[in-house]
């Protein structure tokens, strides 16, 4: 499957168990990876709290991320007045909460998050929709 595919189809997983909550609803900014200005891929509320999400889902155990990408989360946010979250679904494990913040740098100095990494310090979606 295409990486595009398969990061809409995460996409659309995740907008579907925020909608499930029945207290939660996201949607999905179309082309938000083409965009030349700032734009997440999708937008979450309840009322009380506004998330900025930018999914990545991969079969690999380590995700690396470009600083315009999270630069780009971050002023997004900051303007609409959301929080930034990365959401990570590694295949046959789930969905992890990131803040952009507390990615780990690697060893060439690049922002990223392994799958150890973010069972000690991502939170699960339940903890997320909780907070």
């Amino acid at each position: 499957m295409g990486s595009k595919k398969k990061g809409t189809r995460a996409e659309r997983e995740l907008i579907h168990l925020f909608f499930n909550t029945n207290t939660w609803i996201a949607i999905r900014v179309a082309g938000s990876g083409s965009m030349p200005i700032p734009c997440p891929d999708i937008v979450v509320g309840n009322g009380k709290r506004v998330l900025a999400i930018e999914c990545k889902s991969l079969a690999d155990n380590i995700k690396y991320f470009k600083e315009q990408e999270l630069a780009d989360l971050i002023e997004f946010s900051r303007r609409f007045g959301a929080e930034a979250w990365l959401g990570v679904r590694f295949d046959h494990v789930g969905w992890f909460f990131i803040q952009p913040n507390n990615l780990i740098l690697s060893k060439k100095g690049t922002p990223s998050i392994s799958l150890n990494e973010a069972k000690e310090i991502g939170l699960k979606f339940e903890q997320l929709t909780n907070m």
